[in-house]
């Protein structure tokens, strides 16, 4: 059950939902800070196309959560969606959104205020769990900087999975694969094909040529109906370079610098 809080907080960018414990936002005000040019109903089904799930991205809700007007369709949409569709409309409102979403997660995380022995008690505790923990917590840290150097070194390609997880591993990035492959849609890298074996596809010109992306080639099959040989569709592949910029698109921050290999 979700509670429309943005009333009570002038002072709130975008007003948030508490939707069982866990903080959303109510699908039109998003809409209406990004002003966006198409009526609500039918920019909220495209914005849908773009894999989002019903139930587990957002929740659709009868009735006016005001208390006035007339009743209509609103939908409670979780903060990593709202995040998502800022990033797509590529526009200053959704940079904006996008950096108010996690200033607001962000600040979700932070304890709450303690009393003065209650402070000491906690310090003590996380003393003690710190020594325990120190020897996985170093592992646990130097793996995002030796997953970038070792892929600077070996200069190779990679799936679009595993450039996600090496992406993911930067504080200010979470992206999944489908996640990533729609980002690289939007800047403009990829295209989806048409028809009964739709693949994505690289941009000859801005992604092969420039160096972002590659094709990796799989080996012919039999089709076992037609007894004719299939070459299966190309899977795109990041490279160094790419990852790189990608890095850089999606707002990355903490990581150390990705060094091409020549």
């Amino acid at each position: 059950m979700s509670k429309h809080n943005g009333a009570s907080n002038n002072n709130t960018l975008i007003p948030l939902t508490d939707n069982d414990g866990v903080q959303a936002v109510i699908g039109r005000d998003l809409h209406a800070f990004l002003e966006i040019g198409k009526d609500y109903s039918t920019w909220f089904k495209d914005m849908c196309q773009y894999g989002f799930s019903a139930g587990q991205d957002f929740s659709p809700i009868s009735g006016n959560i005001n208390g006035a007007g007339r009743p209509r369709t609103e939908h409670i949409v979780s903060l990593d969606m709202a995040k998502e569709i800022s990033m797509i409309q590529r526009t200053e409102k959704g940079k904006q959104a996008r950096a108010y979403f996690l200033e607001c997660e962000r600040k979700a995380k932070q304890p709450a205020a303690l009393s003065g022995p209650e402070l000491m008690a906690a310090a003590l505790v996380e003393a003690q769990s710190t020594l325990r923990a120190l020897e996985s917590k170093t592992r646990e840290l130097e793996a995002p900087a030796k997953s970038w150097n070792t892929m600077a070194a070996q200069g190779g390609d990679y799936s679009v999975s595993a450039a996600a997880k090496t992406l993911s591993r930067d504080p200010s990035i979470r992206i999944g694969r489908d996640q990533l492959f729609r980002f690289m849609s939007e800047v403009g890298w990829i295209f989806r094909t048409k028809g009964h074996r739709a693949h994505w596809e690289a941009y000859q010109a801005k992604a092969i040529e420039t160096g972002r992306l590659a094709h990796k080639l799989s080996r012919p099959f039999l089709n076992e109906k037609s007894g004719e040989m299939e070459q299966p569709a190309p899977t795109v592949r990041i490279t160094p370079k790419g990852l790189h910029e990608l890095h850089v698109l999606l707002g990355g921050s903490e990581q150390q610098p990705l060094e091409v290999a020549a």
